[in-house]
């Protein structure tokens, strides 16, 4: 496969997959945004834990009156097509979660289904002090059989974090520890003979990953440089030898001029090694300064984001700069009209490819994105009815804008192909949210996309459409139901061998959760997931599941 990569690639926003538990819908009016505005508060809290009662949060303290206008304009955008996951999110009715004493933060759950599917799944969180909390979390997904030769397809997945945070009137620090280990297999290989037996143990990926995530901000309401860093290292560790190395830290900074005149400071340095047959040493450094001037009727944001990134093997060693514009305004109360310019050069690691696509071939090429230019405008918005929405367009250029596609050799293995002559993305999104009183919870996200490669025939199981719709219905005290549907449109693929063309059929999957309060301590759960029973292809020759469900008991404690 050809080693030398001209500069870079595509990045495309794919379409988030809403979850109840910790995203849109949590909080009434939260909308993707090109603005962040983070609240300095004395308050523990951890991700939203996956049952019937979220997790109690620790007791909050009582919350500074500051907020640091921090800008970040460009979001990190994650660069994977949507992969889908059939498991219906749990629901959870908050005004009842806030009312359960403090002595039920724990929990174990338990299920099973067909296709010999378990669930296994603990939390436990403690607090040591006032300021001080730890927690744990557990979680275990197998499944015996799969849709395609029994045992051939199935999969397990293990999960284990500890962390804690330390809090004090000037400081937070919040640290973690994980270890996760997936094993599965590479069942997309063509029809064989009844003669023929499939070895599993040659179709057989492991991967394991350990990770460790240490933050530092300062919550001093009274300072007057507001800060923060972070740092997290990762190791993984796949079945066929290859590895990866990687360390990241950030900073952030925000500093006050004037009367809504602040200086926005963010930096990067990102140093990986990613060995398989050959090593790759692969570093990058980023540092953004921008200004920020905000009013009652508008907000202007500018810089320049400065990337310098280096990989030995591809002899790659350069320093981009970027604009960083984002201009808006307030017409009246609660709209706002936007549109901004920017670019950047965004990370692509053995671990991110992974996460999107698992069944990638040994020694695939590896490099990262660059986002020449994007032009966006929008609007978005909400009132005190409890809706939300935006609506956004963005053009975007893109070097090596990256494809999957089955290998040539083995096609039940995916390559990785870059377009190097620059890629065209036009991206047309909508999404919007509405609450009725937390009985009644919904969001609908939609996504276009136009693609304009120069390079590649197509842009290979990349869709043109997305929709994300989600529901959550809180029936009584004690019964909770959520829904989601997610439709993905306009896959294609090839055959290399064969030089055949194929049009995926749309993916349309419907889930659906149950829960149902037994008493104070015990819950029931019914997880129906693809119940329209279609053996979908996300990528070409792996179906999935058809209607598939868990069922079981969750306790707190």
């Amino acid at each position: 496969m050809k080693r030398r990569i001209n500069q870079t690639y595509i990045l495309l926003t794919a379409a988030s997959v809403f979850s109840f538990a910790g995203t849109a819908m949590a909080q009434r009016g939260e909308i993707e945004s090109q603005t962040y505005e983070i609240v300095k508060e004395k308050s523990i809290e951890f991700p939203p834990a996956n049952r019937l009662f979220d997790k109690m949060q620790p007791k909050e303290g009582n919350s500074g009156d500051k907020k640091v206008n921090y800008a970040f304009i460009d979001p990190a955008i994650t660069l994977a097509s949507p992969k889908l996951t059939p498991v219906a999110v749990v629901s959870s009715d908050e005004k009842n979660r806030q009312e359960m004493p403090e002595g039920l933060n724990n929990f174990l759950k338990l299920g099973a289904g067909n296709y010999g599917r378990f669930l296994g799944e603990g939390f436990v969180s403690t607090r040591a002090t006032d300021d001080l909390v730890f927690m744990a979390h557990l979680n275990q997904q197998s499944a015996a059989t799969g849709p395609k030769d029994g045992a051939n397809s199935a999969n397990s997945a293990t999960s284990i974090k500890l962390g804690g945070k330390y809090i004090r009137n000037a400081y937070k620090v919040d640290g973690s520890m994980e270890y996760a280990r997936s094993n599965y297999y590479f069942y997309g290989y063509q029809p064989q003979l009844e003669t023929v037996e499939i070895n599993r143990d040659s179709i057989r990926q492991t991967t394991n990953l350990f990770g460790v995530n240490i933050g530092f901000e300062n919550t001093e309401p009274a300072s007057i440089v507001d800060y923060s860093v972070n740092t997290s290292f990762y190791t993984l560790k796949d079945r066929y030898n290859a590895s990866e190395i990687d360390w990241g830290t950030t900073l952030t900074g925000s500093v006050p001029i004037a009367t809504g005149f602040n200086a926005l400071f963010e930096a990067g340095a990102f140093i990986s090694q990613r060995v398989d047959t050959e090593t790759f040493n692969r570093n990058l450094f980023r540092v953004k300064p921008t200004f920020k001037y905000t009013s009652e009727f508008f907000s202007v944001t500018g810089g320049i984001n400065v990337v310098n990134e280096t990989d030995n093997t591809l002899n790659i060693n350069k320093t981009k700069a970027y604009p960083v514009l984002n201009f808006d305004v307030v017409p009246i109360p609660g709209l706002h009209v936007f549109a901004g310019w920017n670019g950047d050069i965004v990370r692509n690691t053995l671990r991110s490819m992974l996460g999107e696509n698992q069944w990638l071939a040994p020694d695939f090429i590896l490099a990262n994105t660059e986002k020449k230019s994007d032009w966006y405008a929008g609007v978005k918005g909400e009132n005190a009815g409890g809706f939300n929405f935006e609506g956004k367009v963005s053009y975007a250029r893109y070097g090596n804008f990256y494809v999957f596609n089955n290998s040539l050799t083995d096609t039940s293995k995916f390559s990785v192909l870059y377009d190097s002559l620059g890629s065209n993305v036009l991206t047309i999104s909508g999404q919007a949210g509405y609450n009725v009183n937390d009985m009644f919870k919904t969001s609908v996200k939609v996504n276009y996309y136009n693609y304009d490669v120069e390079g590649l025939e197509e842009a290979w199981h990349r869709p043109t459409f997305t929709l994300n719709w989600f529901n959550a219905f809180t029936l009584s005290k004690k019964l909770f139901i959520t829904s989601e549907l997610y439709t993905v449109s306009g896959l294609k693929a090839k055959n290399f061998d064969s030089g055949i063309i194929t049009k995926l059929p749309t993916i349309i999957d419907l889930n659906m959760k149950i829960d149902y309060l037994l008493t104070r301590n015990f819950s029931a759960f019914v997880s129906l997931n693809n119940i329209l029973g279609k053996q979908y292809q996300r990528y070409q020759y792996y179906p999935q599941q058809g209607l598939n469900f868990v069922g079981g008991l969750s306790f707190s404690f």
